[in-house]
Order: structure tokens, then C-alpha cells, then sequence
């Protein structure tokens, strides 16, 4: 996959591309991308993404301060790359850029710049100027440019469709396993290792503090999860914490995301690693001593290896 940042550098064999922001990379995400590709291989293309970057609600909305997305975009590279698509080209969002009308992005980006023999696009998408272009408005711009169109339809589990809102709901609310069945894989955060109070190793369960420098990247709801940890090319099993360990420091002030890896005991401060979530083991709960903490910490490690095994 071919990344462009500079729409100077794209050059591509009868491009059939596709727009959106694809917070997720999720099951309806994945229908429009198969869809992109059988269309690109029948046409002896290329298949091309476009996506925008930042996100536009991080560059419009209100709410910039509690918006959190599913994916950072190295992550977002990171599912793409799997897709198999031959290039991906990303547009920086600004003000200035939200003001394009739908003619005007249609013919300055997608006819000028990228060449587009066909567009493909999912069920609900709008785009240019408060979201003002259509399907409709997409289809006169076919016409007039000479490009062909397709659009495709919801992907629907158990009679539902999936979007990127429904997913950040259901992490939010603990419901990791229909996010994880919305998504198609298990969600991740990646993180840096950072120093903490040590205070896991002296109870016989050592942690790593993970730090994630993307504010807007969506952490799930506060508790105890059996996870799946990356590190370099290696996968350890682990259980994981996020919450502010009410047990062990009194005031609470800060909320943290710790990591106990079973079966490991290796330096990996500063390193940056990738924590999949399996499943949701429980709330996070307050103990009247570190004891009950601890026994509580090996049920919990027993739960993880069995649903981990």
C-alpha cells in the first residue's frame, strides 16, 4: 500500500477509489473495501482510499474536548495496510477545506488530482460543505466528468448496521464483545511503557503503566479486561486494568492503564506496545485492604488464562 500525504506524488492505472473517514476500519468499513477491490480488479485498476485527517469533527465540533475515536491514524494505516489496497491517500482536514462545495471537491480533488475512473461509496455518505453533497449530487458529477459510480449498502449484524458511533457506545458502556463482533477483530490501543509506583511488584503482580499521547484516542469503560499484548513480533497473554485504583491510592486523582503480563519479566520502559482487548472480567472495585486485592487479582488471573487459553 501506497501512502500519500502529497497529492503531487499520486499516480495511479485507472483509479477507483473510495471516500471516508473509516474511524475503525470496521465490518461495514470492510463490505465497501471488497466492493472496492472486485470493482478495481474488473476494471484492471487500482483501488485507492481517500480519508481526511485530522477527523473532522476534531476540526469542527463543539465537543473536541470529549470526542474520542476508535483509532489513531498510524492505527488507521495499520488496519488499512491489511486490506490489501493499493494506495491511500490522506487529505488534511482544515476550516478552510470544510468549506469546499460537493462540485468543487469532486472536480479540484477527485477529477484534476486523482483521475477517478470510478467512485465507489457507502449507503450514507454526504460530502463538501455541510455535508451538503449527496448521492444525487454524486451521480451529476458522474455524468459530467465521466466517471462511474456505485453505491453500497449497510452491513448488518443480527439485523443491525454497524458505524463507528455504535462501536464507541458499546466500548464506552463495557460491552466489549459486540464492539469486538461490530469491529470484525479485537479492539487495540497502543501505548508507551512509562515508570510507576512499583506498588504491583511488591504484591506479586507487576504492571506496566501505559502511556497513550493521543487525547482523543477512546479508551474503554473503566475495569478489568483479558487482554492480548504485542510486543515486537511476540503476543503475551495478560489482564489489564483501567481505573484509578481506588484500593491502592486513596485520593484517586488520576485515572491509569495497567498491564500484567503472565509468564513475563523482561525491561520494556519506553517501549511502545500494542494491548488487545479479549474480554471484560468486571468492574473495577474499591477492597478494604491490599489482601483482598490480591486475592482478587488471582481470581482474575485465573478468569484471563482460562478465557485467554
Amino acid at each position: 500500500m501506497k501512502v500519500h500525504y502529497d497529492l503531487n506524488t499520486f499516480n495511479a492505472k485507472k483509479p477507483v477509489i473510495t471516500i471516508g473517514v473509516f474511524d475503525g476500519v470496521h465490518l461495514g468499513h470492510k463490505k465497501v473495501i471488497t466492493s472496492l477491490l472486485n470493482i478495481s480488479k474488473n476494471e484492471q485498476g487500482e483501488s485507492v482510499i481517500v480519508t481526511l485527517w485530522p477527523h473532522p469533527r476534531l476540526v469542527l465540533s463543539d465537543e473536541i474536548e470529549t470526542l474520542r475515536l476508535l483509532n489513531t491514524l498510524e492505527e488507521k494505516e495499520i488496519l488499512l495496510e491489511k486490506q490489501n489496497i493499493d494506495h491511500l491517500v490522506i487529505l488534511p482536514f482544515t476550516k478552510e477545506f470544510s468549506k469546499k462545495s460537493a462540485c468543487k471537491f469532486t472536480e479540484e480533488i477527485l477529477v484534476n488530482k486523482l483521475h477517478v475512473k470510478h467512485l465507489l461509496i457507502g449507503h450514507d455518505h454526504h460530502f463538501g460543505k455541510d455535508r451538503a453533497g449527496d448521492f444525487k449530487d454524486l451521480k451529476d458529477c458522474a455524468e459530467r466528468y465521466h466517471f462511474t459510480l456505485t453505491r453500497v449498502n449497510p452491513e448488518k449484524t443480527n439485523g443491525a448496521s454497524i458505524s463507528s458511533t455504535k462501536i464507541r457506545n458499546h466500548l464506552l458502556e463495557g460491552n466489549l464483545e459486540k464492539a469486538n463482533e461490530y469491529l470484525g477483530y479485537e479492539y487495540f490501543i497502543r501505548g508507551k511503557v512509562i515508570g510507576g509506583n512499583r506498588i504491583g511488584k511488591k504484591i506479586g503482580f507487576p504492571t506496566a503503566n501505559i502511556e497513550i499521547s493521543d487525547s482523543y484516542k477512546l479508551i474503554p469503560r473503566d475495569g478489568v479486561y483479558a487482554v492480548a499484548t504485542r510486543i515486537g513480533q511476540h503476543l503475551y497473554k495478560g489482564m489489564l486494568n483501567i481505573g484509578k485504583r481506588p484500593t491502592i491510592d486513596k485520593h484517586g486523582y488520576r485515572k491509569t492503564i495497567e498491564v500484567h503480563l503472565f509468564e513475563f519479566n523482561e525491561n520494556i520502559y519506553n517501549k511502545t506496545i500494542s494491548i488487545h482487548f479479549i474480554k471484560r472480567i468486571r468492574d473495577e472495585e474499591k477492597f478494604d485492604n491490599v489482601d483482598q486485592l490480591v486475592e482478587q487479582l488471582k481470581k482474575d488471573k485465573a478468569t484471563a488464562l482460562k478465557i485467554l487459553s
